[in-house]
């Protein structure tokens, strides 16, 4: 287990250097000129040959690559160019913005997807069940976007107006005094991760309880009940905790698209800015935030799982 755990540890820390390399050759890549954004196409050669020193945009590609890893490791992130604040400063409330909305879906959909799934794993080939499935099919074929705009045609239009289309936030109030403006965000990554986490228990509780284990325990008089809560459940643990977590993973990705939609003042919406006004520190900060969470989260998955799974600990000893 110590092995593994040192093994998927360097594994992480590599792909976090691997990404780090892609994020800044990806916004170096960027069209555009930083210095013109921010002073304008009527400034002077002379200001913006400045500017780019000050930015340190003048400085060889490698060396201005390995000066932006130490300053991150430093947990420096540098100054926007737009505000002029430092990066941490300026990103901090987007992201925790974006921290409150991941929460929220992951407290609404796990146990929602954990309880459909066993719920149809119990009610296999009946008429529900297919329903079930074939409307999870439907919703893992839509992108977030298309989930996002129907759900503010059903909700937030002539339809049924219940809700607002946009989620502008006041920043000088906290969130639960405007928790209205995250329905509809909320609902939307639900939706969107509902399908791969009930599709797994679904199937994982189907296995288990198809094992002679289960057959077995059946034999002996033991109540349904008891066999699902007490045997059948903690067997599908591990599968359950990779789902989950790499559901959560994923939401990463998908929350960009949907805070967009919703013009929800989160992560994905600043990153969206960052990129129209080429705000390089900014872009790159974010950019490798969405990796790295991506990751770790992966890597807690795949530790968990194992921690979680009686075989698989074995074999890791």
């Amino acid at each position: 287990m110590t092995v593994l755990l040192l093994r998927r540890l360097a594994f992480t820390v590599f792909a976090l250097f691997v990404i780090s390399i892609a994020v800044f050759a990806a916004t170096m890549a960027l069209p555009g000129d930083a210095a013109i954004a921010k002073l304008g196409a009527s400034a002077t050669p002379e200001a913006l040959a400045a500017l780019r020193s000050r930015m340190n945009l003048d400085a060889p590609l490698t060396t201005q690559y390995f000066d932006w890893l130490g300053s991150i490791l430093r947990g420096d992130l540098g100054l926007s160019f737009t505000s002029s604040i430092p990066v941490a400063d300026f990103i901090g409330p987007n992201v925790a913005n974006s921290l409150v909305l991941l929460v929220i879906t992951a407290v609404v959909a796990i146990p929602i997807a954990t309880g459909l799934g066993v719920w149809m794993a119990l009610r296999r080939d009946g008429v529900a069940e297919r329903v079930s499935t074939l409307t999870l099919l439907v919703l893992m074929a839509l992108p977030e976007f298309v989930v996002a705009v129907l759900l503010i045609a059903l909700l937030s239009t002539n339809v049924v107006r219940l809700l607002p289309a946009v989620s502008i936030m006041d920043a000088s109030r906290p969130w639960w005094q405007q928790a209205v403006l995250l329905v509809l965000p909320v609902l939307t990554l639900v939706l969107i991760s509902l399908p791969y986490i009930t599709r797994t228990v679904r199937a994982s509780m189907a296995e288990t309880l198809d094992s002679e284990f289960i057959s077995m325990t059946r034999m002996k008089g033991v109540s349904e009940a008891r066999v699902i809560w007490r045997h059948a459940l903690p067997n599908i643990a591990g599968p359950w905790f990779q789902v989950t977590a790499q559901s959560i993973a994923y939401l990463a990705g998908g929350i960009v698209v949907v805070e967009s939609v919703f013009q929800f003042p989160g992560v994905g919406y600043q990153l969206i800015s960052a990129i129209a006004s080429r705000d390089l520190p900014v872009i790159q900060a974010l950019a490798l935030l969405l990796a790295a969470f991506y990751i770790l989260l992966n890597a807690v998955a795949d530790m968990g799982t194992v921690a979680m799974t009686p075989t698989m600990r074995k074999g890791q000893r």
